[in-house]
């Protein structure tokens, strides 16, 4: 049964920001000045998983570095935009190049910025330490922290709903 208050059979794609929801809200910065993430392995093979399922994936990130990109290429995830200052641009322009109706995609975000691309899908979701803005915006508030299986808290409902999580052999595997 899903904590998600939601149809989660209309869902066919997710998108996400990155720093906040996908990793934690704190960076640790190398020595020369780059951020750097860490990411969950269980949201990794929920994303990798959905993706061979057929759902749609994006990524929507302010930020600017290539490991996120190669991490999630890594996943099956060919929609990734980085230094998306303004995210709702690029939400419509990947809804409308994939088909999706708004009430067909979640967005998970966790601040202020990712706030007009919640409004703009049927299922806005946020991780439980969220902005209280986009707390205030979500259907869903995920009880996990940015960085700590919010990605997997929800990919995993939402396939159980279609009764395609671990369904067959492609769960297994990476």
């Amino acid at each position: 049964m899903s904590s998600i208050a939601y149809d989660l059979t209309k869902i066919k794609a997710f998108a996400f920001d990155v720093d906040g929801v996908l990793s934690p809200s704190t960076i640790p910065m190398s020595t020369d000045g780059e951020p750097l993430r860490m990411v969950n392995i269980k949201d990794g093979y929920a994303m990798q998983l959905a993706s061979k399922l057929g759902y749609k994936i994006a990524i929507f990130t302010g930020g600017k570095t290539h490991a996120v990109r190669v991490r999630f290429e890594s996943l099956g995830v060919r929609n990734i935009y980085l230094g998306a200052a303004e995210k709702l641009p690029l939400l419509l322009d990947w809804m409308q190049k994939e088909d999706l109706k708004p009430e067909e995609v979640v967005y998970v975000g966790d601040d202020i910025p990712d706030i007009p691309c919640m409004r703009h899908v049927g299922l806005p979701c946020a991780p439980a330490d969220a902005a209280p803005e986009a707390l205030e915006t979500a259907l869903y508030i995920s009880p996990r922290n940015g960085g700590y299986g919010v990605g997997r808290d929800i990919i995993e409902q939402t396939m159980k709903a279609h009764n395609n999580w671990l369904r067959d052999a492609d769960a297994f595997g990476w």
